[in-house]
């Protein structure tokens, strides 16, 4: 089965939005008091939480319209890659040679995941 490419490009969407999810989680907690309701009522976990019903979405969107999951799943892996780099612009992480190392063997992987037998 030809996976569509609209199909790659929504799993690639999908990782964007979840490193933004992951970001928004850690910027709402780091701003939450020890109350739930900080929690709850803090705008930028539910933006997290929004991010994740995005992502969730176009999940069941790019599934629709075809694919194999052993190319589309490893795309999402790269919300790994877009999390350092938020992390990086938004804290100012180091980004080391092994964190590098790490995203080429990800990147290798998914190359390799969806290579046809």
């Amino acid at each position: 089965m030809q996976t569509p490419w609209t199909s790659i490009a929504m799993y690639l969407v999908a990782s964007l939005l979840g490193a933004a999810g992951q970001f928004l989680y850690k910027s709402g907690a780091d701003r939450a008091s020890s109350s739930i309701v900080s929690y709850i009522a803090n705008i930028r976990i539910l933006g997290g939480v929004f991010c994740y019903v995005g992502v969730m979405v176009l999940f069941v969107a790019a599934l629709k319209r075809g694919g194999s999951l052993t190319l589309l799943y490893p795309l999402y892996a790269t919300t790994f890659i877009w999390s350092a780099l938020i992390a990086r612009w938004a804290y100012g992480t180091a980004i080391r040679p092994v964190h590098v190392a790490g995203m080429v063997l990800l990147l290798g992987g998914m190359v390799l995941m969806g290579r046809a037998p």
